[in-house]
């Protein structure tokens, strides 16, 4: 008889999205009169760019053809896509990335739950605290966290490094040492960010450790301070210790078409020679298909002049939100961080609340959607995590019921 992952098993409760988009259903079929506003999931709402929707369009139009139609595409991505980021991302920052380092796919959520499969078990992996959950999760599925530990809401062989108001929400080097570690920067979800000396702390950390950073840079596109780095390849020496994840989600809206990429240099290499280059290009061949011809040269217009001036505008709307959000909750008398260079707000849940009250009296009194801080792991109990990817006018309605507490 067939046996299941009993990883699986292992894991506490529900995903704290799901478990967020239960509580709201609940709440809608109980009074569907109420109009309810969501500032809790990262999700855009503004339109595609032009740009991108006429890539699209003449895309479409070519796979209408026999001579141009586009079947599976190549496994590492479509080499006129892999120029363009290569070129925009990283040359115009002073960064050389070899076409081959460069693994388009279909967001950075996949990546981040798929990277796990070219590490052993029995490496032991670090968090920043709070942390986006995929990082945890996907390592728990594949049993490299140790058991749950209910009391405190925490895996036994998982790392932990707190991240909270003391020490600006800039993880600290651990004291046990690990070997592969997570750094989400600007950070989902506190918003904050790591100033370029920080991060090449890590850089030379890692380094002198053998251990590798995986690096989450999907909200890059919204670092405003010209002190924190857009790639962790602009510290030296980052070639030989991380993996860089990309997303067009948050910088061009794709999260209904589906893009991304990771970067893999071929000079980062295990204890024993081998290139992880080598192994992520053997799963990326065997376990994906490649993201559709039609959504890559849609991508590749987000490069042109037109579509980066175009998203550039998406941007500068979100970031118009965060920073309402920021400046009238603080004068409501919120403890607010976060919303500089990233489109979430991160605060302090008022009066010594428990996270997950405070998301109850903001849909039950105000009938608005967060996210709680506990979900995020244990430092992150008593927070809240608004998102500026709303509309305006949501945006400025919600505020008003959150002041009308």
């Amino acid at each position: 008889m067939f046996k299941v992952n009993r990883n699986y098993l292992k894991l506490p409760g529900s995903y704290l999205f799901s478990t967020i988009a239960k509580k709201v259903a609940a709440y809608k079929e109980m009074h569907p009169e109420k109009e309810i506003i969501s500032l809790g999931i990262g999700d855009v709402t503004q339109p595609l760019a032009p740009a991108v929707i006429e890539a699209l369009h003449s895309a479409v139009e070519e796979m209408s053809r026999a001579e141009t139609f586009h079947g599976y595409a190549p496994d590492l991505g479509y080499e006129f896509l892999r120029k363009a980021i290569a070129e925009n991302d990283y040359k115009e920052r002073g960064v050389q990335i070899a076409l081959d380092e460069i693994f388009v796919s279909d967001g950075a959520k996949s990546d981040s739950g798929n990277i796990v499969d070219i590490f052993s078990e029995d490496n032991i992996i670090a968090v920043t605290d709070p942390v986006y959950p995929v990082y945890v999760d996907s390592n728990a599925m594949s049993g490299k966290t140790g058991e749950y530990i209910q009391e405190k809401e925490s895996w036994s062989k998982v790392i932990y490094m707190p991240c909270t108001e003391e020490n600006r929400f800039v993880p600290e080097i651990p004291e046990e040492t690990p070997d592969i570690i997570y750094i989400c920067c600007p950070n989902n979800p506190t918003g904050t960010t790591l100033k370029k000396e920080e991060l090449q702390r890590w850089v030379d950390y890692a380094n002198e450790k053998r251990a590798v950073i995986i690096y989450d840079a999907a909200y890059e596109a919204y670092i405003s301070e010209e002190d924190v780095p857009h790639s962790i390849y602009e510290c030296e020496g980052a070639k030989t210790c991380a993996i860089e994840m990309r997303s067009f989600s948050k910088n061009a809206g794709f999260t209904g078409t589906r893009l991304g990429f990771t970067v893999v240099p071929k000079e980062l290499k295990a204890a024993d020679g081998t290139m992880l280059n080598s192994l992520w290009a053997r799963r990326h061949g065997t376990k994906f298909n490649g993201a559709p011809y039609i959504i890559q040269k849609a991508g590749e217009a987000v490069y042109s002049d037109a579509g980066k001036a175009q998203t550039k505008e998406q941007i500068a709307y979100y970031m118009n939100n965060a920073g309402q959000i920021r400046k009238e909750l603080s004068a409501m008398g919120y403890t607010v961080f976060g919303g500089v260079n990233a489109p979430y707000i991160w605060l302090q849940t008022p009066e010594g609340m428990k996270s997950w009250e405070f998301f109850d009296l903001l849909l039950e009194e105000a009938n608005v959607v967060g996210t709680p801080g506990s979900g995020f792991g244990p430092s992150g109990e008593g927070y809240f995590r608004l998102t500026a990817f709303g509309s305006a006018e949501n945006t400025t309605k919600a505020l008003e019921r959150i002041r009308a507490l």
